[in-house]
């Protein structure tokens, strides 16, 4: 039985490497967990297996736990299909899209075509390389989540202000208000000064009615 060795690389993290030895009688379904079993994601989400060119372009898809509207559209089923039906090149190439509600991207190429070994329960983890990223979940892509009923945000602490920062504030805030009180001052004193020159503006109204004997200006004319 020959044996298949795929190299499994996440697309945005090359320093994470997996090899996967796997029989060619096996499915897309057996190679689709012993991927999630070697980064500890959870394997039982929708995802995609694509054949691909050299370029990584997608092609036909083989699915798991499809929707009913690709169900309808007749993709092939990871768990009905096997790896050697689209073995075609020694260095074959898959696009796989894990979780489509937070998916993860990976390149899967075939590297080396072995014999089978005696006594190795197929498919196995031939070789491991870096820490997967932390799995996407739901709460991670809520930035709005309002932190746990026993944890008090402390604003101080969280922008790391030490007690005498708090002092700096008080000195702050009280020189804010005695300039406040200051500026409210100066603006009653140009009020005031506002109203005596109104005051005046009166006066010199009643002085021209006098002058002209008690006649309103347009008399003269």
């Amino acid at each position: 039985m020959a044996i298949y060795r795929f190299r499994v690389t996440f697309e945005d993290y090359d320093d994470v490497v997996r090899e996967i030895d796997i029989k060619s009688n096996q499915t897309f379904l057996d190679l689709h967990k012993i991927i999630q079993q070697s980064t500890g994601y959870n394997a039982e989400l929708p995802s995609s297996f694509y054949i691909s060119n050299d370029q990584w372009t997608k092609g036909e898809e083989i699915t798991y736990l499809p929707n009913q509207k690709r169900i309808d559209r007749g993709i092939s089923l990871m768990e009905k299909v096997k790896l050697s039906s689209f073995i075609d090149d020694p260095h074959q190439k898959f696009y796989y899209t894990y979780n489509f509600d937070r998916p993860y991207d990976f390149h899967v190429e075939l590297i080396k075509i072995l014999d089978d070994a005696p006594g190795v329960n197929y498919p196995v983890i031939a070789k491991s390389t870096g820490e997967a990223p932390r799995q996407l979940t739901a709460a991670s892509f809520n930035p709005t989540a309002a932190p746990a009923d026993n944890e008090d945000f402390d604003f101080l602490n969280e922008m790391e202000y030490a007690p005498e920062d708090a002092e700096d504030f008080d000195e702050l805030r009280e020189d804010s208000e005695e300039g406040g009180s200051s500026s409210r001052g100066g603006h009653d004193e140009e009020e005031e000064e506002d109203n005596d020159d109104m005051d005046e503006f009166s006066d010199n109204e009643n002085y021209d009615d006098e002058d002209n004997g008690g006649r309103g200006r347009h008399d003269d004319y």
